[in-house]
């Protein structure tokens, strides 16, 4: 008993309940996590790009959800996943929403009309609303410090859109924004849930919910003669179906529950840049100089915003 009353009376004078920030060796998993997530999604706006060449947007963008659901079938039953219970449903279809349809869609259609790179530097800011919702729903408080980083860091992203050319907002641009918007959501619902259900647990859950109301429209735009398909798309939609949309969600999920939402979410602020360097080597964009001068500003963010406290 009073050991309790002395935990209560430390908290009570401004003391941190421990168990309610990642301990440092979690945090430290969650990093490693979050990179191999981010380096799975890095190849998904380059190999959506070579998909929708030749197949439709709408396919390529609900299709690799249907495709994922049978790996994700397929591992439910392999490993006897837990069965969502209340409420987790409705979340589950919350997050499905955002990762599984909301993104793949939005980021599809605006891919038809901008490049790889272009769609990159806009989903840097990812980062930024992956944050903001993960205040929101998780409760996390992130110090002043990583605010500064993350701000920063978005910052140079659109200085470099600006830069670059591009910051006219097109009708693409109002879908990649769009797109950001769901995933975000997606991410920051679903890492609350692969705390209750397991990392690969959700993503699979959420693509298996998702798949009969897209079947419909995958087989409607699917296309007629798949034998007539260029191997570069049907190779960008295997990609987008088995990594970004399935395995490197088991990574990222994992590391969102293990170090924090807005903590490891700032990760994001990497992958344009990632996806530029895939960018040049699948499709022959160039990466010019700016653009690496960029790249070192958004590291230097990241790694200012890992020495930031999270408080909830």
């Amino acid at each position: 008993m009073k050991f309790r009353l002395l935990n209560r009376a430390k908290f009570a004078v401004g003391g941190r309940n421990p168990t309610t920030l990642p301990q440092p060796s979690e945090l430290t998993r969650g990093y490693w996590f979050g990179c191999a997530g981010i380096l799975g999604f890095s190849l998904t706006l380059p190999a959506t790009r070579l998909a929708v060449a030749e197949l439709d947007p709408v396919f390529v963008g609900l299709g690799r959800a249907v495709a994922a659901s049978l790996l994700a079938a397929l591992a439910l039953w392999w490993r006897g996943g837990r069965l969502p219970k209340g409420s987790q449903w409705l979340r589950l279809a919350a997050t499905a929403g955002g990762v599984v349809i909301g993104f793949p869609l939005l980021s599809a259609l605006a891919l038809q009309h901008v490049s790889a790179v272009h769609g990159a530097v806009v989903v840097g800011l990812t980062p930024l609303f992956t944050a903001g919702f993960g205040v929101l729903l998780s409760g996390e408080r992130p110090a002043w410090r990583f605010w500064l980083a993350t701000a920063l860091g978005s910052s140079a992203i659109l200085i470099f859109v600006y830069r670059s050319g591009v910051a006219g907002l097109q009708q693409a641009d109002l879908y990649l924004l769009a797109a950001i918007a769901c995933v975000a959501y997606g991410y920051a619902e679903g890492a609350r849930l692969a705390k209750q259900l397991g990392a690969w647990q959700t993503i699979s859950w959420a693509l298996l919910i998702s798949a009969p109301l897209l079947l419909p429209c995958v087989v409607q735009t699917a296309p007629p003669r798949f034998e007539l398909v260029g191997w570069p798309s049907l190779l960008g939609f295997a990609y987008v179906s088995v990594v970004s949309m399935y395995l490197a969600f088991f990574a990222w999920y994992r590391g969102l529950a293990l170090g924090g939402t807005a903590q490891i979410g700032q990760l994001q602020l990497l992958q344009p840049f990632l996806s530029m360097a895939a960018g040049s080597g699948l499709i022959g964009e160039s990466v010019e100089i700016e653009q690496l001068a960029t790249a070192s500003v958004v590291v230097a963010c990241v790694l200012a915003g890992r020495k930031s406290s999270c408080q909830r």
